[in-house]
């Protein structure tokens, strides 16, 4: 093992660190270093520093043996699936609207990605100028994916209820119980509304940390791949940007995201709902604020 494979010194990012202890990964953290090593050999990589502001993922720079600039990312183990969902979902795009997939080991949670540029969120954009570049990249990974054994919209809806109501309490309810009744009704809706003939592939998580420079434009990382409406997508649209959503007023921005892609604005406004308490509970666990509190507070303003 090459001094660079072990350059990142077992330095895990705090929130990354706080993913894992939530999940019960203790024994994946205290194995890292060897983890690593392992695949730097298996792969011929040189690994370098850990990103630090991971949050789902240790996501460390990478050489390959020819020089080519990449990115070794493996993923907490939280949901058993995740990370052959995210296999499944590059290897679908490959490379067009999503980062490029070199290298997987499922078993191990471990992915070789293309280095990309910067990410959206460090070039300080106006928002709308982000939401159209959010949307641009969101639309270009949707495509028909009959049978690739992705969940479905219905399924990831069903798992945002049961999240929300069980964080929800063991939180000691940090936001008003109507917001809570008014996200779950949402979901109930998008569940009822699913169509296998509708679905496409969708990302699952379109926000600014997730959009980096490439080829002159934007590719997304981290998805979690669903088959899903496309509403889905723009839906997290409607959950970041918290504050500024209610600046004037809050459906603006779902009409005119469903205006630019032909779709559904009550769709997205609906998506929109139960993830930004999904995500604010979420965030709220792991300790990243003040995002957390500004989604909740935005949540039960909200809320109908």
């Amino acid at each position: 093992m090459s001094e660079s494979s072990v350059a990142w010194g077992g330095r895990v990012p705090e929130f990354v660190r706080n993913k894992a202890l939530a999940a019960g990964a203790t024994r994946w953290l205290d194995d890292l270093p060897s983890l690593v090593a392992g695949l730097s050999r298996e792969w011929s990589i040189d690994v370098g520093a850990a990103y630090p502001d991971a949050t789902e993922a240790l996501v460390a720079e990478a050489t390959l043996h020819d020089g080519t600039p990449a990115v070794l990312k493996l993923c907490v183990p939280r949901v058993a699936e995740a990370a052959r969902y995210e296999i499944t979902v590059l290897r679908l795009t490959g490379g067009q609207g999503c980062v490029r997939l070199l290298r997987a080991d499922p078993e191990r949670g471990a992915l070789l990605l293309e280095r990309l540029g910067r990410p959206l969120v460090r070039l300080s954009l106006p928002l709308r100028r982000r939401q159209e570049i959010l949307s641009a990249a969101a639309a270009r990974v949707w495509r028909p994916a009959p049978d690739c054994g992705l969940p479905t919209g219905a399924t990831k809806g069903r798992w945002l209820i049961d999240y929300v109501e069980r964080t929800w309490e063991a939180l000691d309810r940090p936001c008003a119980e109507r917001t809570v009744a008014h996200a779950l009704a949402c979901a109930r809706r998008r569940i009822e509304a699913h169509d296998d003939e509708r679905a496409v592939l969708v990302h699952g998580d379109v926000h600014q940390w997730n959009a980096l420079e490439a080829d002159g434009g934007f590719k997304l990382v981290d998805p979690d791949g669903l088959l899903a409406e496309p509403e889905y997508d723009l839906g997290i649209l409607m959950r970041e940007d918290p504050v500024e959503l209610l600046t004037g007023d809050p459906r603006e921005r779902a009409r005119w995201l469903a205006h630019r892609h032909d779709l559904d604005a009550d769709a997205i406004w609906e998506w929109g709902a139960i993830e930004r308490v999904a995500t604010g509970l979420l965030g709220t666990r792991i300790g990243l604020q003040p995002l957390a509190r500004q989604m909740l507070a935005t949540a039960d303003h909200l809320a109908e």
